[in-house]
């Protein structure tokens, strides 16, 4: 008798409607069976496009061309569940969704990184930042009152999601004040936990990212690290007694994983899912985690950053192996690596960063451009994304 028959009307459960999630589920749908359910769950009804946030925040989008219904996205035959996760039961195979509970036989876990800007004294209060639609929202509406005076870019802890983010923010800023004829009268300062910029991909990226910054005269400190933020005062305290005052500070918020997941018994200490680098497998059997969720340590022995793209690459491995597993026993899929990043640098321009980084003894990573080339193929990817396209 055939696999597929034999473990005929399983249940895949995908916790959470964003870029894993969606490619995870649409993925299963189109390889699977129709007699297999497939279930995506989400607190919301839109799905949110994270790389179109920076546009949003310099008024080039407006919040409604950020996202779209998630069911529109979904292909045809998976269901979807709006509502909060509430629990996360890999013992008894099911989640708990509101006040109902969702069996599974194969779980996947996408639920992304949570925003705390709370976890650093005065920065909520304190700070923009373009880390989801409000605060991209948010920090478009002041930046038209923003004359000149110091604007200091803050990367407040690690690990966070979009490492080149910070990077392009403080670039296109600097774009942004030159066109408004205030570049000149303004200082911008950048800081950061970090040794360098985009550290897994290499000191040559960094040196690279590095001379960008300098080109725009944008002033870089590596290794610093916010504690917290007198509001009043306008100046970042850091964890080395160094003060750095401002008149704008636009920050990238602690990151920190759900409570349902830290609590769900397949987490590390620091509340994210510790996978299988290749296949995404948790210590739990039939149970996956990707995207920024994920905790993953590449062959070289770094993190893997938390990004879109590497959420994207794990979301079609983990389909292709489960539908292994129940329909045909196929052979399975192994994750390896490869990802590449838009870096928009402003004048209708970005770079654009690509490599493998389960490359050994290092990743194996280069920075092209500048050029318009890598900003319109992002434009195009950003509209194939939400027409459903990918």
């Amino acid at each position: 008798m055939a696999i597929g028959r034999q473990m005929a009307g399983k249940r895949v459960v995908v916790l959470g409607g964003g870029i894993g999630g969606l490619i995870a589920a649409n993925r299963l749908r189109r390889l699977l069976n129709r007699e297999h359910r497939i279930t995506v769950v989400d607190r919301s009804p839109r799905h949110y496009f994270p790389p179109s946030f920076l546009w949003l925040a310099m008024g080039w989008r407006r919040p409604e061309d950020t996202s779209r219904e998630l069911v529109r996205l979904l292909r045809r035959g998976v269901e979807f569940v709006q509502g909060e996760v509430t629990a996360i039961d890999v013992e008894a195979r099911k989640v708990g969704v509101g006040e109902g509970e969702l069996p599974f036989d194969y779980l996947v876990i996408a639920l992304g990184a949570e925003l705390a800007p709370q976890a650093v004294p005065g920065l909520a209060e304190a700070s923009h930042s373009f880390y989801d639609v409000e605060s991209a929202r948010r920090l478009r509406a002041a930046l038209p009152d923003f004359q000149g005076g110091s604007i200091a870019v803050v990367v407040s802890s690690l690990p966070f999601k979009c490492p080149a983010a910070p990077y392009e923010g403080a670039l296109l800023l600097t774009y942004q004040l030159r066109k408004r004829g205030i570049r000149d009268g303004t200082q911008i300062q950048m800081f950061t936990p970090e040794p360098a910029p985009l550290p897994v991909a290499g000191q040559r990226v960094g040196e690279m990212v590095q001379g960008l910054l300098a080109q725009r005269e944008i002033a870089y400190h590596p290794q610093r690290q916010p504690a917290s933020v007198d509001v009043e005062g306008r100046e970042i305290i850091f964890k080395d007694g160094e003060r750095a005052s401002f008149d704008l500070l636009v920050a990238v918020p602690p990151h920190r994983s759900p409570e349902v997941v830290s609590a769900s018994g397949v987490a590390n200490e620091a509340g994210w899912v510790p996978v299988d680098p290749r296949t995404l497998e948790t210590e739990a059997e039939g149970v996956y985690a990707l995207g920024d969720v994920s905790a993953v340590t590449t062959p070289s022995g770094l993190p893997l950053p938390k990004a879109g793209v590497f959420a994207h690459g794990e979301a079609e491995v983990v389909a292709h192996n489960i539908s292994a597993m129940i329909e045909s026993g196929g052979k399975r899929e192994e994750y390896l690596g490869h990802g590449s990043c838009f870096l928009e640098t402003g004048y209708g321009k970005a770079a654009m960063a690509t490599g493998n980084f389960y490359a050994e003894p290092k990743p194996a990573v280069k920075l092209r451009g500048p050029g318009r080339i890598w900003h319109w193929a992002k434009v195009l990817f950003e509209k194939r994304w939400l027409r459903g396209w990918v």
